[in-house]
């Protein structure tokens, strides 16, 4: 299991690629809740969301073959995977499901990707490209299971940590690959707390099974949280360090957008709001005194949808 020591040296590789994005500090009554919070704008990181960071660290830190790259996302990893290999120049095949948002399909092309969209859901489109990766020899860079990726996501809770002081950070999960990695970096002494939708509960329910659990995923996330299971080293990570998982509605991840445009004039993805829509719709109440921080995670969608 990845610690905070392998964060670090992730981090250490991967920043002079990546952006160290800012932060929003909040007083309380802000967006609706008493709390003192922060708001970290990953959605500006290079390729519009975190998964810039985990893919630079698998690239940097591998032998890349001629035959370059393969990865399956629902969108945003493969984002990130075509624009490290473009940066660092190799080629990439990047699978996707046909649920990806247009807005992801045509930033992975604009990155020289070949593109593949195969399935109608995460899991088939990785079946696709480890096959595709079998026959080629291309070097495959896994969404979310990989701990090499995820300790380089997982740079983003150190970043933040020297930036603002907060007590819990609220963090998205989809496969658990950023979660698995904010924790590494500094769970031991910050309560991790768990955001899924209702129609992406992957680590919700491992964590009440004890164990990875196939689960059925539908709802406004779907493209960026949508893995069926939770990822074996993530849940490790997370069964240990992860504090509270809790669960929000579409409609509370719709305000949450909106509320970023409305207030702040910050466009993010479902994904990316679906941590501060934990605090907005109540989801996560905090305790008197309590600072709390999230990740606005992500980017990767039409402005014209949340405005």
């Amino acid at each position: 299991m990845i610690g905070r020591k392998d964060v670090e040296a992730a981090w250490g590789l991967i920043r002079p690629h990546v952006r160290r994005t800012p932060v929003i500090e909040l007083p309380a009554g802000s967006l609706g809740f008493g709390s003192v919070s922060a708001l970290k704008l990953e959605s500006l990181q290079v390729s519009g969301t975190f998964k810039g960071r985990g893919a630079f660290h698998k690239l940097l830190a591998s032998k890349v073959p001629p035959a370059g790259i393969i990865a399956a996302s629902g969108g945003n990893h493969g984002v990130a995977a075509a624009y490290a290999a473009r940066v660092l120049g190799h080629k990439a095949e990047i699978f996707v499901p046909t649920i990806s948002s247009p807005a992801k399909v045509a930033r992975l092309k604009s990155y020289g990707a070949i593109v593949h969209q195969i399935g109608a859901v995460y899991a088939e489109a990785r079946a696709a490209s480890e096959k595709r990766a079998a026959e080629t020899g291309a070097l495959m860079v896994q969404a979310y299971e990989d701990p090499v990726v995820f300790a380089g996501a997982g740079s983003v809770a150190l970043e933040f940590a020297e930036q603002a002081t907060f007590d819990t950070l609220l963090v998205a999960v989809g496969g658990g690959g950023l979660i698995a990695g904010c924790a590494a970096a500094i769970g031991e002494g910050t309560k991790i707390v768990a955001v899924e939708t209702e129609g992406t509960p992957t680590l919700h329910e491992a964590l009440r099974a004890g164990r990875p659990v196939d689960v059925k995923i539908s709802g406004i996330a779907a493209d960026a949280l949508g893995a069926s299971r939770i990822g074996v080293p993530n849940f490790e990570v997370a069964a240990k360090l992860v504090r509270e998982s809790v669960l929000v509605s579409d409609d509370a991840v719709r305000k949450a957008q909106r509320a970023l445009w409305e207030e702040l004039h910050v466009v993010a993805e479902p994904s990316g709001a679906t941590g501060l829509a934990a605090l907005m719709a109540g989801a996560y109440r905090p305790a008197p005194g309590e600072r709390v921080a999230t990740l606005i995670c992500g980017a990767n969608t039409e402005p014209g949808s949340v405005v």
